[in-house]
């Protein structure tokens, strides 16, 4: 299953569950949790998913897995806890998944013991433990086994997490507690998190303790979390004591102190310990060598944003028995119930395409949290969720998803984001540890609210105070943050470049960084307000239709690259182009250059609300064709892609979000053939069964819903009602849409991967209509996305052009005058 070579590091076994041939599917036995846990480099997770692989619930709020360090950390990944090769430098509640830039969470901690001989818990160190033989890994479940003979085994409910421990009958036994712990950035010091202070209680009986720990910092340089827990064991230890110490660094020789004298030994104390004036580590050891005999030691944690009281109530009720069969059985039946039910397809077909399938709708699942009733921050009614870490990844499609397969946590989400606006000022962009923190181009929120406005999405969300969060995003430049990777403009929230972008009409490069991708971002977010003011503020319609034509403003009809003329380029203020940029080369296309993550011939393609006048100004049809044809072959590539799609040498970077919708662009010219086997050949060249089975970074499972998308035989086209057919995967999907509908999509004639029949469209037919259009819209026959009904292929070999109906519409269309674009 894994490729060939991995077993010299370490081998990684995902343990199947046998099938059972019952009325309800265990679809999760199909699940891989390791895809996207390696890169390219073998062993490594470097220029791989950064995913989390531990024990969680959908959407939960505990992910409870190991953490790692692993040199070169050049070549590692820690974000997401789990490396294929690293020391465990803990086991911890709180992670992200999929998730680039510096890491974030890792706490609070343990650590079982078999001796504590040469252990200085300051140091960071010596209580790091070698892992071998196999991980393994299902839904709701992992198993690691160390050098020292210890066993952990790891399941966690939606707040708690439980642990067991096995040590060698030889050896003693215990169990660190540090609250003090986190992932650590040791390559980039200025975002790296650090400990803010704690405490820790151990109670009379020995078995429970409590406490707090703040850990500040990290991937959006947010103030301190502060994170209250109530854990306990399954029996008294023979010895139980509190630490305290100097607050060292987690990763070797650096430490806060008055000199740079040897690394400082702890201070040992009855049953409590607490940082005071200079923020001192604390934690705990706990420890059984007495006669028993027992081999094993279990453990339970909750663990609250709000008090210890409701952390000790997590642990009770969510985890009321010690049994880790039942709880992964019951984290198991979460995962079935509320994600892998809602898409289902025939367990006894193509065993890879089921594994890529169901792993794809796990990973898209593990992040944002899930924290009603864990808002540390203000109270009302409305529910919170934290960790939206990218919107500006998620909004390109996994919304769409969300929407249709999980319609109440979609408008949970929804309500949340509104919320967030009300209290805080702005929407999110970036947002982790109860903090807006990063915006990579635009205010991408507001492409996620329009989605679901567009699409009808109502309840309980006050889409008056929806249009006021996008209007402002649009309006009111937020304050300069002064984040040390940009000088030019905030990235906390909000549009940075608005002092560009309202008297210009688009980013300009002299006065603000990554004047490209934001001149893009900006106008679809603009096409997004205006979606919502139609509804909710009529008056506003035109003026940011108008301002969403400012990537035209961009438009250098000169600019020349590989044969092709015409590109959205650097613009300075006085109005004249950067003529010499590179347009396949973006540089380290990061924060302080003209384009971020994408170049400027990447980014060409990027404007889905007007497709129709990008097609006018690159050419036409055939010129916009042979164009699209060139993004796609080997080799054309003019930047290095680095930790965002290694091994990827052409143009379009499917490891990449911006060219998510790229190899969709032939259902505009009703070439939807070319479509289909683009965007095949790309996720066969790319995605697998295997550790490396992902091109680049998770983002948070965005990567991972892209494939679903192309495996259902649809792909949505953001802020608008609209859905392109593309070429499903399963000859059978029934998918589970406003709540209790059903959309079937059947594929006759389908390739199951056999090579006997095909993938190519023959003909299409909606709801008992032939259907003569490659694309449909959100209410369309019947309401098929609202009501369910039937899509049914027609697939064979033949490249056929079976579409004659229009194109797909852009309902962004605006020509500008040349007076316009002076």
């Amino acid at each position: 299953m894994f490729r060939s070579g991995f077993s010299t590091t370490l081998r990684v076994v995902l343990a199947f569950i046998p099938f059972a041939h019952t009325q309800e599917v265990d679809y999760s036995q199909f699940v891989n949790p390791f895809i996207g846990s390696e890169g390219a480099i073998t062993g490594y997770a470097y220029g791989g998913g950064d995913i989390f692989v531990g024990g969680a619930v959908p959407f939960g709020m505990v992910k409870l897995g190991i953490d790692t360090y692993e040199d070169p950390v050049n070549q590692s990944a820690l974000n997401g806890g789990w490396t294929p090769q690293g020391k465990v430098t803990g086991i911890s509640l709180l992670h992200e998944s999929g998730t680039g830039g510096g890491p974030k969470y890792g706490y609070p901690a343990q650590m079982p013991l078999a001796n504590l001989e040469a252990v200085n818990v300051l140091d960071n160190l010596t209580y790091w433990q070698t892992r071998n033989g196999d991980d393994v890994a299902t839904v709701g479940y992992f198993r690691t086994h160390f050098k020292s003979g210890v066993t952990v085994e790891l399941s966690a409910t939606r707040h708690a997490g439980l642990m067991h421990y096995t040590y060698p009958s030889s050896s003693e036994k215990h169990v660190l507690v540090d609250f003090s712990h986190y992932l650590p950035h040791p390559t980039r010091s200025w975002d790296s998190q650090f400990y803010a202070g704690g405490e820790i209680e151990i109670q009379p009986n020995s078995s429970i303790y409590t406490g707090y720990t703040s850990i500040a910092n990290g991937w959006n340089l947010g103030p301190p979390v502060t994170i209250y827990v109530c854990g306990e064991f399954d029996s008294p230890p023979d010895e139980a004591r509190t630490f305290s110490g100097k607050n060292t660094f987690p990763v070797g020789r650096h430490f806060r102190s008055f000199d740079n004298g040897t690394t400082p030994e702890p201070t040992f104390h009855g049953y409590s310990a607490r940082s005071g004036p200079m923020g001192n580590r604390v934690g705990a050891i706990f420890s059984w060598n007495g006669t028993d005999g027992s081999s094993e030691i279990k453990s339970r944690v909750g663990i609250s944003f709000m008090s210890v009281d409701k952390a000790c109530s997590y642990k009770n009720e969510e985890l009321s028995s010690w049994d880790i069969e039942k709880t992964t059985q019951a984290a198991r039946d979460e995962w079935n119930r509320d994600v892998f039910s809602k898409i289902r397809v025939s367990p006894d077909g193509n065993q890879t395409r089921l594994a890529l399938l169901y792993s794809s709708l796990y990973f898209m699942h593990l992040i944002p949290s899930e924290r009603v009733g864990e808002n540390p921050l203000w109270e009302n009614e409305e529910p919170y969720w934290d960790d939206f870490y990218t919107m500006w990844d998620l909004f390109r499609n996994q919304v769409s998803l969300w929407h249709l397969i999980q319609p109440s946590y979609y408008e949970s989400m929804i309500r949340c984001l509104i919320d967030m606006f009300k209290n805080e000022g702005f929407l999110p962009d970036g947002r982790s540890g109860n903090y807006n923190g990063l915006v990579q181009g635009g205010s991408n929120a507001d492409n996620v609210l329009a989605d679901a406005y567009v699409k009808g999405l109502r309840g309980k969300i006050n889409w008056t105070e929806g249009y006021a969060a996008v209007k402002k995003d649009a309006e009111v430049l937020p304050f300069f943050d002064n984040n040390p990777v940009d000088s030019q403009g905030s990235l906390k929230e909000g549009r940075s470049a608005l002092d560009d972008w309202i008297p210009l009409g688009y980013v300009s490069a002299d006065r603000n960084t990554r004047a490209v991708s934001k001149t893009v971002e900006y106008s679809l977010n603009d096409f997004a307000v205006a979606q919502i003011a139609a509804g909710e503020e009529p008056g506003d319609y035109d003026l940011y239709m108008r301002r969403s034509a400012g990537w035209q403003l961009s438009w250098d009809p000169e600019a020349n690259s590989r044969n092709f003329t015409g590109f959205v380029m650097p613009r300075f203020s006085n109005g004249t182009f950067h003529k010499t940029y590179n347009i396949t080369n973006c540089g380290d296309c990061n924060w302080s250059d003209e384009s971020y993550e994408g170049t400027a011939f990447e980014y060409s393609f990027v404007i889905p609300h007007d497709v129709e006048t990008m097609i006018q100004l690159m050419g036409g049809p055939q010129h916009f064709e042979e164009r699209l044809d060139y993004v796609f072959q080997p080799n054309t590539s003019g930047v290095d892609l680095g930790v965002n799609g290694l091994g990827i040498t052409a143009i379009n970077n499917v490891a990449n979000e911006p060219d998510f919708g790229t190899p969709y662009l032939y259902n505009y010219l009703n070439k939807q053939y070319k479509s289909v086997e683009r965007s095949r050949q790309l996720a066969t060249d790319f995605y697998f069964n295997s550790s490396n089975g992902i091109p680049g970074n998770s983002d948070a499972g965005a990567l991972n819903c892209w494939l679903v998308w192309q495996m259902l035989g649809l792909y949505p086209i953001v802020t608008t009602p609209v859905y392109l057919l593309e070429s499903p995967w399963f000859e059978d999907i029934n998918i589970t849409v406003n709540h209790d509908r059903t959309l079937r999509i059947r594929a006759e004639g389908l390739d199951d991967g056999d090579g006997k029949q095909g993938y190519y469209v023959q003909s299409v037919n909606i709801n008992g209509q032939p259907w003569n259009k490659n694309w449909f819209e959100h209410e369309d026959a019947g309401g098929i996305m609202t009501e369910g009904g039937e899509i049914l292929f027609q697939l064979g070999s033949e490249q056929k052009v079976w579409e004659t109906g229009d194109v797909p519409p852009s309902p962004g269309h605006i020509v500008l005058d040349e007076s316009e674009k002076l």
